[in-house]
């Protein structure tokens, strides 16, 4: 069987349809020395002559008359997955793409994305899910479709579009004591903290940790939640402060919240939907993406 290959297969289909070595070589655009030839390589991989003289013509054996049919069906299905694939339609895909995002992501941007999905695709469904880390192995295996978020360094082979681009602001609430002169690093670090954390780590060792320690300075982190909303809720009814996404903490301005500057340099945020390589190619995939990145641009 090593030398079964799609070519004979076709020449076989094209054989027998014709009953002819000069008109299979004519349906294929091969010459009939060459057909002849392939015509030898499937008698001895099949162990059956296939077409025998006939007076002027030829004539299938009882066994090529046998697969004849079979061989044929072969031929279109074989051919026909080794198109390319057919193009999506939108207005009648069928289909739920699972997202993993943060809830900050989810609160803010989610109506919008879903609004658009369903003008320009009713049968499509969203299907948000949390983000408790950032372990590749869903994306590899199809778990989830998309994820949105900040690339990690070991993100391996995955393919990633940068979104919109964020930057850390000081969060307080409306008549805290630190909003009544301006900000310092030191003011910052002296007051009691709320931190967002995902992994539930007992000792902060973000941006912010190290923005501080440049300066001599650490936090007092009172509460840690697994979430920015749980944050400034916390924040907004207490005495803690903390460090958010400007664009969450301006989005959603919860119960008098007020906003300002961190009084240090932290890094940007670059936001991105990433996906696994396998997905590239998917046509619904590839719209949800462009989709997905032209609600940004706008």
């Amino acid at each position: 069987m090593n030398d079964a290959d799609l070519n004979l297969l076709t020449a076989l289909d094209a054989l027998l349809a014709e009953r002819s070595v000069t008109g299979a070589a004519k349906r294929l655009g091969l010459s009939v020395s060459a057909m002849s030839r392939t015509l030898s390589r499937l008698r001895a991989l099949m162990g059956d002559p296939l077409l025998a003289p006939a007076g002027r013509g030829m004539v299938l054996t009882p066994y090529a008359e046998a697969v004849s049919q079979e061989a044929r069906d072969l031929n279109v299905r074989a051919h026909a997955i080794l198109r390319p694939a057919p193009a999506v339609d939108v207005a009648t895909l069928q289909r739920s793409f699972t997202i993993r995002a943060n809830e900050a992501f989810v609160m803010i941007h989610a109506a919008r994305l879903s609004g658009s999905v369903a003008a320009a695709a009713p049968g499509v469904r969203l299907n948000f899910v949390p983000k408790p880390d950032k372990d590749i192995r869903a994306l590899r295996d199809g778990g989830v479709d998309l994820e949105i978020g900040v690339v990690s360094g070991d993100a391996g082979e995955l393919r990633a579009q940068t979104l919109y681009r964020d930057v850390f602001a000081g969060v307080a609430r409306a008549g805290h004591p630190i909003l009544d002169a301006p900000v310092t690093a030191a003011a910052f670090a002296a007051c009691g903290h709320v931190a967002a954390s995902r992994r539930n780590q007992r000792s902060m060792t973000g941006p912010v940790e190290a923005a501080l320690a440049e300066q001599g300075l650490s936090r007092d982190i009172r509460v840690t939640v697994p979430s920015f909303p749980a944050a400034l809720a916390l924040i907004a009814a207490s005495d803690l402060i903390g460090a958010a996404p400007r664009s969450f903490a301006e989005a959603m301005q919860v119960g008098g919240v007020r906003i300002f500057d961190l009084p240090f340099a932290l890094p940007g945020l670059t936001i991105s939907q990433i996906w696994h390589p396998r997905m590239d190619a998917d046509g619904g995939h590839k719209w949800l993406r462009g989709l997905i990145f032209a609600a940004f641009r706008s």
